[in-house]
């Protein structure tokens, strides 16, 4: 089993926002503690998540600023109604 080194670290959080963690957590029957850690668990995949895919965005833009290469949005439309409908067809051709 592997170990995974952890340390503490001290937030500063107002006393509504620990008031309700603490009901939250009663409920669940957990503790404070795990609650907030997988509450920034969570935060940070789905945060990670969202840079990817805006790095995707940045990533595509500047391929297609360096080539030019794309499909029109009715290309793209059709395509994807025939994936609708259940044909299993290659996407269109990208061009200038």
């Amino acid at each position: 089993m592997t170990s995974v080194a952890t340390r503490p670290v001290a937030i500063k959080i107002d006393q509504d926002i620990r008031d309700r963690v603490k009901r939250l957590a009663e409920a669940r029957n957990r503790t404070s503690h795990w609650l907030m850690r997988e509450a920034i668990s969570q935060y940070v995949e789905r945060e990670e998540k969202r840079e990817a895919f805006r790095q995707d965005g940045i990533n595509a833009w500047n391929e297609y600023q360096a080539n030019g290469l794309h499909v029109t949005s009715d290309e793209a439309d059709t395509w994807l109604g025939q994936l609708e409908v259940g044909h299993d067809v290659e996407p269109p051709e990208c061009h200038v």
